[in-house]
């Protein structure tokens, strides 16, 4: 009997245990469906604390992003900022180089004609344009060309090339043999000439800007002209023939290689 009892106890104790076995299953299998419930709900604890901290995370990642554009666009904003005032800069400076190459260029064509059309005024017997003379004046042996020869010096070279290269011609009455020695032939004369106040004072006669003249040469020629420019130690007159324009010196004025005479503007 004593057997008996144990074995019956040991049996009940067994039962008790899976009792509590199942009850614990059922009791842990009932709080994952209130849980799973609450979750589908969105009121369970666990995953609000775990939605707050993704939530911080999302807008700390927003703020960092929101400052790297900020920061982003301001460098992009200081650099094209800075491209621009270069390239603002190198224009400018094209620009500048461009004008100061062309205004370079034009004085030297500007120089290169002057050149050529005091070299064509000096070299002529005439008052017509001719050919430039290329013979070197006045050089010695041994020695380079002298290129500082006064006005008068030159020209008085020049009308001995000219005598020396112009063929002879019988005389006659109206040759430049029976006309009055020029000034090459005879003492050099001399004219009062000066410029004051944008005239020309001439053998006593005052001579302004537009005033129609004749305007003589050694060379026995008249010319009709009219006074287009007075400068500081020159006048510009223009042929009423063609309208083309020469330079006259004061100098050439004083030594009588040019006379003007005055005229009627009609």
């Amino acid at each position: 009997t004593e057997d008996a009892s144990e074995t019956d106890l040991a049996k009940h104790d067994e039962e008790d245990y899976v009792e509590m076995k199942e009850q614990m299953y059922q009791d842990k299998l009932a709080s994952l469906k209130r849980q799973l419930q609450q979750l589908q709900e969105g009121t369970l604890q666990e995953y609000q604390k775990r939605m707050k901290k993704l939530d911080q995370q999302y807008k700390e990642r927003i703020r960092n992003a929101e400052l790297f554009l900020q920061l982003e666009t301001e460098q992009v904003e200081r650099n094209y900022i800075k491209e621009k005032k270069a390239a603002v800069k190198e224009f400018e400076d094209k620009k500048i180089e461009l004008k100061e190459n062309l205004i370079a260029e034009l004085e030297e064509k500007k120089k290169m004609i002057e050149s050529e059309k005091l070299t064509m005024e000096l070299t002529g017997d005439s008052m017509e344009v001719k050919p430039i003379m290329t013979r070197k004046l006045r050089r010695r042996p041994n020695d380079p060309l002298n290129y500082l020869l006064t006005d008068e010096q030159i020209m008085e070279d020049l009308r001995t090339l000219n005598k020396l290269k112009s063929p002879k011609r019988p005389a006659s009455p109206s040759s430049p043999e029976h006309l009055p020695a020029t000034p090459a032939e005879s003492p050099v004369q001399r004219f009062e000439a000066r410029i004051e106040d944008g005239k020309l004072y001439y053998d006593k006669r005052w001579y302004h800007k537009s005033q129609a003249i004749y305007l003589e040469s050694k060379e026995n020629t008249k010319i009709s002209c009219v006074i287009s420019s007075v400068g500081a130690n020159e006048i510009w007159v223009r042929k009423t023939s063609d309208s083309t324009k020469m330079r006259i010196y004061l100098g050439q004025l004083q030594r009588g290689a040019f006379v003007i005479r005055r005229r009627s503007a009609a």
